[in-house]
């Protein structure tokens, strides 16, 4: 929002890269994609590359867009163009994504990898033992609304309702962000008893593995989430929205449950069906790892990724 701030940046990074010497740029996200590509075409580098792990932020609303979203869509839509034109092989997460940058010819579809993920370290996200009691259910994520963090809370409520012992688990720091959810609200689910809140963790694998089931009810404009590909890894259930990058990741009724965006009475009833048939925890946590397995091992898709450059 700054563009004397911006026009600097990739300025700085144009003259690290000449400094560096380097041969080849690998950006990934969409501001480092749009600055580094052009940085990199500025300071000469013959190899560029990008991936765009979702279109995030600017793309996301599910229906209802802010005039401050709309006005970074603008600007973004035509960055990512310049830059992606700009790039030799340009990767991407799901076939809307594709879509997305495709349709308005920010990309040259001849250039472009669909990736199924970026891929897990299966070995250190091991199978873990279903957990059942309590029946836990864990979101681990940015805390901004698209996300999905207030579809969580109220059906957390709804559940904590009927049933006073099952637990819910909100993992992630406090964001600085438009969407961001303020500080106040988390503590005041926490003194409520509502949730569990351990803030931002160094690593989220014994959270999840000690969870039930694996929750994300993003309307955010995602790739296709990591965190719900290393706790398919894990072997947990998932509960997810039928959107964008989301949807990608469950088979309905086999490793889990799609559900609307933005709609907590469904995303309650999902939860009941697992505190209502525990048995559905072991089975589908089994179907998320043999999905897993077939799906984002790393190693498979690092080799993809290589022989693509």
């Amino acid at each position: 929002m700054n563009p004397a701030r911006e026009l600097l940046i990739v300025l700085k990074l144009m003259r690290k890269f000449s400094e560096l010497n380097v041969d080849a740029v690998f950006s990934f996200f969409i501001k480092p994609v749009i600055y580094g590509g052009i940085a990199a075409w500025l300071a000469g580098i013959p190899l560029r590359y990008s991936m765009i792990e979702g279109a995030g932020y600017v793309y996301s609303g599910g229906g209802r867009d802010s005039i401050l979203r709309l006005f970074l869509r603008h600007i973004v839509t035509r960055a990512i163009r310049l830059s992606l034109g700009l790039s030799r092989r340009v990767f991407l997460l799901n076939q809307d994504d594709f879509n997305l940058f495709i349709t308005p010819k920010m990309a040259r579809s001849g250039k472009v990898v669909v990736l199924p993920g970026i891929g897990v370290d299966l070995d250190y996200f091991s199978l873990s033992p279903a957990v059942q009691v309590p029946i836990t259910f864990v979101l681990v994520a940015r805390l901004l609304k698209e996300k999905g963090v207030y579809d969580f809370v109220a059906a957390a409520r709804l559940v904590r309702s009927r049933n006073k012992f099952v637990r819910f688990l909100i993992v992630g720091g406090i964001d600085q962000h438009p969407s961001a959810v303020p500080y106040a609200e988390i503590r005041q689910w926490v003194d409520e008893g509502l949730i569990q809140w351990p803030g931002h963790v160094a690593d989220v694998k014994s959270w999840v593995r000690n969870a039930s089931v694996f929750v994300l009810p993003s309307y955010y404009r995602e790739g296709l989430p990591r965190s719900t590909q290393e706790a398919m890894s894990l072997g947990k259930p998932i509960i997810t929205t039928d959107w964008i990058g989301c949807r990608e990741t469950v088979m309905d009724g086999v490793n889990g449950f799609l559900v609307p965006v933005r709609d907590p009475t469904s995303l309650a009833a999902a939860m009941f069906r697992f505190i209502e048939r525990p048995a559905l925890i072991n089975s589908m946590g089994a179907a998320s790892r043999c999905f897993a397995e077939q799906r984002y091992d790393v190693s498979v898709i690092n080799s993809t990724v290589l022989s693509a450059l």
